[in-house]
């Protein structure tokens, strides 16, 4: 309870009393100018504090760099060898790109970042992981063995303004395969997982078979499950019923490697730009392709609150990996006896998990993987391990608890300023307008180039209806027409708005061609298409269109 008194402080602008608290910062938040200069200085000044004392970065991550913050969103292809990766890029960005290599054969054997730039050509790995102005500088702790299987292909394309799109190495079976790569693949992949803001796994609808090797990629891509979706690829090459069984089969495999309650979202379709070979679901490959271009455009729009969210996540490990490490070096005895207490302490790392989760209320799904961090320990000095110390958890929480907010509010007014932002040329110019965009010329589309009135040739059934509604003064009135309308058995919500858009001279009586609109647009939605917002202009009644006339 406040004393008496104390409200009349003659401190000027007592009201913004935590700016006084802030200015104690080296940085004070409210003078961030965007998102990604806020995330940058709160990570410098107050986790990267936290990661460096606790070694954070030798269990889990390499520190963040400026170009984390800065860069384009980067979508991550996963997927076995010949499941179309490459040639999904090509159809993305409708152009080859250096580098690129397709066959049915194991082909691509490197990770190419494609991303923009003024001229073609090829960066090796050796030279992008020294370019400051490039997110992959922490890529060289994987060593000459990664770095001689990575290169970026940059070309100027429209899609690249936007995003950059990792290809990857198709995934092989057996284990020969796995130890003669040289390097860890799981490990790599779970670095990108951490860097990008879509990771889409492609297979294929002819081999379904999840290899070892693809099992381990998926689990080391737990953690960041939110940002999975999976492509069925070459669908068109497989008849309507294998399809199913084939679809079937993919989402059991997959429910037994990505333990979530949520099923993953599957987008079926055959994507690169050669005919269907069966076209028995060509509006279904559409819809899938229309909803996966959707979700990839909407990426610039979300990179920030993507970056605040991993962040977030970061943060949250890093606490946790605090009080893991203070915890050992608790228990550690002085003298004697290091080596064996240290197996001990090894072997119960389990306890000490439940430990800190009462101790400090955390929920189990923050802590890192009980077995990766043994091994990791087995190879650790202990004694060189760090006290617990209050205050730069107390920094990390303040952070969370105070800053993270602030930036939030920050995401969306950078979000409403930019509302247009999506990816742009490629193939997502190629449906966007005109007679192939989706679902042109269907549903309540139906008639838009036609000079007739499209709902005239159904009107005569229409009006053998209307006669028998008692019109008076060539009108029936919301109650006749209800009780026709209900048959339709679609819910009074969606009649509702049939009947708005009907009545197109809202005098809240129906004539005959308003009658006959309300009836297509009940068909329209019973044949399972939405409702338009508002009456385009094709749909309004003859008779009615000198109202729209200036």
């Amino acid at each position: 309870m406040e004393q008496p008194g104390t409200a009349a402080s003659p401190v000027p602008g007592s009201m913004f009393s935590w700016v006084s608290k802030d200015a104690r910062r080296k940085k004070e938040p409210e003078l961030f100018q965007t998102v990604s200069e806020g995330l940058r200085q709160l990570y410098a000044q107050k986790l990267l504090p936290l990661e460096e004392h606790y070694r954070f970065h030798e269990f889990h991550s390499p520190a963040l760099e400026d170009a984390d913050f800065d860069n384009k969103p980067m979508v991550l292809l996963v997927g076995q060898y010949s499941t179309g990766k490459t040639t999904f890029i090509r159809h993305l960005i409708e152009q080859d790109f250096p580098g690129m290599r397709i066959g049915p054969e194991p082909t691509t054997d490197s990770f190419i970042a494609v991303m923009h730039g003024p001229t073609e050509g090829v960066v090796p790995g050796n030279a992008l992981v020294v370019d400051p102005r490039r997110p992959f500088r922490k890529l060289n702790a994987f060593g000459n063995a990664f770095l001689n299987r990575f290169m970026c292909a940059q070309l100027p394309n429209p899609v690249l303004d936007s995003i950059s799109i990792i290809d990857t190495p198709g995934i092989l079976s057996g284990e020969k395969q796995r130890i003669s790569r040289g390097y860890d693949f799981a490990a790599v992949l779970e670095w990108f997982a951490e860097r990008v803001d879509r990771i889409i796994l492609l297979f294929d609808a002819h081999k379904l078979d999840i290899s070892d090797e693809f099992s381990e990629v998926i689990k080391a891509l737990k953690n960041h499950e939110d940002k999975i979706r999976v492509v069925l690829n070459k669908a068109d090459q497989i008849e309507t019923q294998q399809l199913m069984r084939v679809y079937g089969a993919l989402m059991w495999s997959l429910g037994k490697i990505i333990n979530t309650p949520e099923v993953v979202r599957v987008y079926i379709g055959s994507f690169w730009s050669h005919p269907l070979l069966i076209p028995d679901n060509r509006k279904l490959f559409e819809a899938e392709e229309q909803d996966l271009f959707k979700d990839i455009q909407s990426l610039p729009r979300n990179a920030a609150l993507r970056k605040l969210n991993d962040l977030i996540k970061r943060a949250r490990l890093a606490k946790v990996h605090a009080y893991i490490i203070s915890s050992l070096k608790k228990e550690m005895p002085n003298v004697f006896g290091k080596e064996s207490k240290k197996k001990e302490l090894v072997n119960n790392l389990g306890e000490i998990y439940q430990k800190i989760e009462r101790e400090h209320q955390i929920s189990p799904g923050d802590f890192p993987s009980l077995r990766k961090m043994q091994e990791l320990l087995q190879t650790q000095d202990f004694s060189k391990f760090q006290a617990l110390k209050p205050k730069l958890l107390d920094t990390v929480d303040d952070m969370l608890a105070n800053d993270i907010a602030r930036l939030m509010v920050m995401v969306r007014q950078e979000e409403s300023l930019m509302p247009s932002q999506a990816v742009k040329g490629g193939a997502f110019e190629g449906t966007m307008n005109g007679p192939f965009g989706h679902g042109y010329g269907e549903g309540a589309g139906e008639g838009i180039d036609d000079v007739e009135w499209v709902v005239g040739k159904d009107k005569p059934t229409y009006d053998e209806i209307f006669y028998t509604l008692s019109p008076v003064n060539g009108k029936i009135t919301g109650a006749n027409a209800k009780k026709e309308m209900v048959k339709s058995k679609l819910p009074n919500t969606v009649l509702g708005k049939i009947w708005k858009l009907a009545d197109v001279d809202k005098d809240g009586l129906l004539d005959d061609e308003e009658f006959a609109l309300a009836n297509h647009l009940i068909k329209v939605k019973l044949e399972g298409h939405e409702l338009p917002a508002d009456l385009p202009p094709h749909l309004v009644p003859p008779s009615k269109r000198r109202h729209e006339l200036p």
